[in-house]
């Protein structure tokens, strides 16, 4: 039985209790190992030694935190197989998606924070006040608590860490419960390149996440998360105003107009639905179509989804958690709902679940309000412009959404009504490290990626000098 330790003061340590937490591979649903559970004096030792670190890696030169993210990049990239490894052991994922998508994303992003890390940004230092010369300092926050998600563990995990060390802060991160592995072999990696302590990793459960967020040494807490968790956390810093950047849930619209070509959407709106088991904050799981080529569509959208085979173009459901969740979503459809595909468990072992389309849907069901997480599609129909705009607003959500038309006007007045922090237009999905990724409204605050996210875990002081 594997057992993963905790990464703390540059070494793997096991937590100070006895308690684990099983580790089970959801393609077969079968336990493999297990981790340790991190308690208040696990937390203590990691953010003290953050913090200590702080002190030598804050004082770091631009240059220098950008070599030392580059040969983290190299290492990663290098070890790519190792990686993959342990995250399709606690995922399900498809292997060549991992090798060949995800682990090359957390290559770019290192590198592009990489870059970051020597293009401060601010006010031109100049006389604003006679006798008087002010310069802007763009500085480090301090010791950063980060919450990593169990969907993309390795890759959220170098989103979170990547900008913060940049920026000369140093970590404790917490990965989720089932997917500790690959956070805890990127800090073993990345301490060959960093001061004891700079990044450290805590495994446990959201006992142990709360603890982090309290704990007085802590000067910004970042999560990705579910809203519930995103609120949990925000309400625990309030007390001691501490920062907060919140990646958490979505339920992207989609938006389908007639002059589209019907087959070309359909294949692209199944596969920005059905990508990691539809478990991603912006799946495309929520369509909104023209009522004029509802019928039509809704038989291209069924026929592209049913060609989908679970294990094959798509992994398991995280965990039997997740599982029933999205089962109990749609085993409690309205009677006016219909199951156009799908709807059912897939195979007989793991959490597989088929890929589903449902149609005859209404905008208070709760299935359309609610995040689906899992191979999921519903569709409701709109009657004009106006009417698209009002449904696909009409979720607590606001991360990410997209617009299918071959109609430039159309597409440039829709994506400045659209209220999400991404509108795609004639795809649905595609990230790059340069530009930004976050929300609005129940999808959070604050900017994963690019400049925005860099600019996060830095403060800004104002430093004013008399001369006359």
């Amino acid at each position: 039985m594997t057992q993963v330790l905790n990464f703390v003061d540059g070494a793997e340590v096991p937590a100070a209790g006895s308690r684990t937490l099983d580790l089970t591979n959801p393609a077969t649903g079968e336990i493999f190992g297990t981790s340790v559970l991190s308690e208040q004096s696990d937390v203590d030792a990691a953010l003290e030694a953050a913090g200590r670190a702080f002190k030598v890696w804050r004082k770091s030169t631009p240059a220098q935190r950008q070599l030392a993210l580059l040969k983290i990049a190299d290492a990663v990239e290098t070890r790519a197989e190792e990686f993959a490894e342990l995250e399709i052991r606690e995922t399900g994922k498809i292997r060549a998606v991992v090798l060949e998508e995800e682990i090359p994303e957390c290559v770019s992003a290192l590198r592009f924070f990489a870059g970051a890390a020597r293009q401060l940004e601010g006010t031109a230092s100049g006389e604003y006040l006679p006798g008087h010369s002010s310069a802007i300092r763009r500085e480090p926050v301090g010791v950063c608590a980060q919450i990593a998600p169990w969907n993309y563990p390795l890759m959220m995990g170098v989103w979170k860490i990547a900008p913060a060390l940049a920026a000369g802060n140093t970590v404790v991160l917490k990965p989720a419960e089932t997917t500790p592995s690959t956070a805890v072999l990127l800090a073993k990696v990345a301490a060959e390149f960093l001061p004891q302590g700079a990044f450290n990793v805590l495994c446990g459960d959201r006992d142990t996440g709360r603890a982090l967020v309290k704990h007085p040494i802590t000067e910004l807490v970042s999560i990705t998360g579910s809203t519930r968790a995103g609120i949990d956390v925000a309400t625990v810093a309030a007390a001691d105003l501490k920062r907060t950047h919140l990646e958490l849930g979505g339920n992207a619209p989609l938006l389908v107009f007639g002059d589209v070509n019907l087959a070309e959407a359909a294949e692209g709106i199944v596969g920005a639905a059905f990508y990691n088991a539809g478990q991603d904050c912006t799946a495309g799981s929520r369509v909104l179509v023209d009522a004029a080529i509802h019928d039509e569509f809704v038989t291209e959208l069924t026929k592209a989804a049913a060609a989908q085979k679970p294990g094959a173009d798509f992994g398991p459901l995280n965990s039997e958690a997740q599982f029933g969740r999205v089962r109990g979503l749609v085993e409690r459809l309205p009677s006016h709902a219909r199951v156009e595909t799908g709807g059912t468990p897939a195979g007989d072992r793991g959490f597989f679940f088929s890929p589903t389309v449902i149609s005859g849907l209404k905008q208070d069901d709760e299935i359309v309000q609610e995040e689906i997480f899992g191979p999921v599609i519903t569709v409701q129909s709109f009657a004009d412009e106006d009417e698209s705009v009002r449904l696909a607003n009409g979720v607590p959500y606001g991360l990410a959404s997209s617009i299918w038309t071959h109609d430039l006007s159309r597409a440039t007045r829709v994506s400045g009504e659209l209220d999400f922090g991404c509108v795609w237009v004639n795809t649905h999905g595609p990230l790059v490290s340069e530009m930004p990724h976050g929300g609005f409204g129940h999808s959070g605050h604050g900017k994963d990626l690019s400049s925005y996210s860099f600019a996060e875990y830095t403060r800004v002081k104002h430093v004013m000098t008399r001369f006359a």
